[in-house]
């Protein structure tokens, strides 16, 4: 059985307000996707595939940056897209065993209530995004919510974020051509990656499982620059003693991205970024996933090759197994199959 760690669908109740909202750029690409909300559509796509059935969780835009910055309104859309997670999933367990809890990390209380209730009323784990509104994920005001994560004992999955805003060059107001997410969104996850380690948050909670999407982006391709390069943190910098930052940390700075955090395969039907996530990753961190339904063919490309990717991976039967399912199992504590 082969268990899709990460897919996105958009509730039909929240779906409403994001058609209402007009909300602009990936707004407007959620609402071209018919199997983002449409439950019969997606159905028929999961049916396409034997012994094949998907997780769900929330797509885009983030709530925090969907609300402008109004917290309370932000956990609130997350508490009614969870609740109805919770809905689907019971009433169609055979097509999607599990959902994702979507978290407002500008919540009151960074989304720790909402956290607790979702996984006490059945969510695998929880959903955030590399940057909150424009603040990075070591910000003080979000370490609670990794606290309760760590204790909780639930996998987080993070999801890219970024916009046209985030300009490409200082002297722009606005990323072109799409680059804010062709390449953007693959170096805010190793970014965010990044952040994670240097702030000692992987050190303060060890038993955080951070799933990141797209086999981690950039991350797997830059292994020198993560290594032999950030070994010598601090030799590029006058102005602060980043010395002290990578003395201050348990272990290599290599070791947390290939060793702390977990990775999805899904790669936009990229082959040979498989092959890459699967030597750079340990494979007991490596769960499937197809990013359904972000493809050309609107939900039934990326799975196809994401599943043929996985069948023709150079690993064993019971490697091929556990990532599979038998990880996501694993780490989530539920019985998917």
């Amino acid at each position: 059985m082969r268990i899709d760690a990460y897919t996105h669908f958009m509730p039909s109740r929240m779906f409403k307000l994001l058609v209402d909202s007009g909300y602009p750029d990936i707004g407007k690409r959620m609402r071209d996707v018919p199997c983002i909300h449409d439950l019969d559509a997606r159905k028929k796509v999961v049916d396409t595939f034997p012994d094949y059935a998907q997780i769900l969780s929330y797509p885009m835009p983030p709530l925090e940056a969907f609300t402008k910055g109004d917290g309370v309104k932000a956990n609130e859309y997350a508490r009614l897209i969870n609740d109805e997670f919770a809905e689907i999933c019971a009433r169609h367990k055979d097509h999607f065993p599990g959902w994702v809890a979507q978290i407002a990390l500008n919540a009151p209380d960074a989304g720790v209530a909402e956290a607790k209730r979702a996984i006490a009323n059945g969510a695998l784990g929880t959903q955030i995004y590399t940057n909150i509104a424009g603040k990075p994920l070591d910000d003080p005001a979000f370490e609670p919510f990794f606290a309760a994560m760590e204790k909780l004992d639930k996998p987080i999955w993070l999801h890219p974020a970024r916009n046209a805003g985030f300009a490409d060059y200082a002297s722009e107001t606005k990323s072109k051509y799409e680059i804010w997410w062709t390449f953007g969104w693959s170096y805010e996850t190793g970014a965010a990656m990044a952040r994670l380690v240097f702030s000692r948050i992987m050190d303060k909670y060890p038993k955080l499982k951070i799933i990141t999407h797209h086999f981690g982006g950039i991350v797997p391709m830059l292994e020198g620059r993560i290594g032999p390069g950030w070994d010598q943190l601090g030799a590029r910098t006058s102005d602060e003693d980043l010395t002290l930052v990578l003395k201050s940390l348990n272990k290599r700075p290599l070791d947390y991205f290939k060793h702390s955090f977990y990775a999805d395969t899904a790669t936009f039907s990229s082959e040979a970024g498989v092959t890459m996530g699967l030597s750079f990753y340990d494979h007991d961190k490596i769960v499937f996933a197809s990013d359904c339904p972000f493809d050309p063919e609107k939900g039934t490309m990326y799975t196809r090759d994401a599943l043929r990717f996985l069948e023709a991976a150079d690993v064993s039967k019971a490697t091929r197994e556990a990532i599979a399912h038998g990880n996501l199992e694993r780490i989530t504590g539920v019985k998917l199959t």
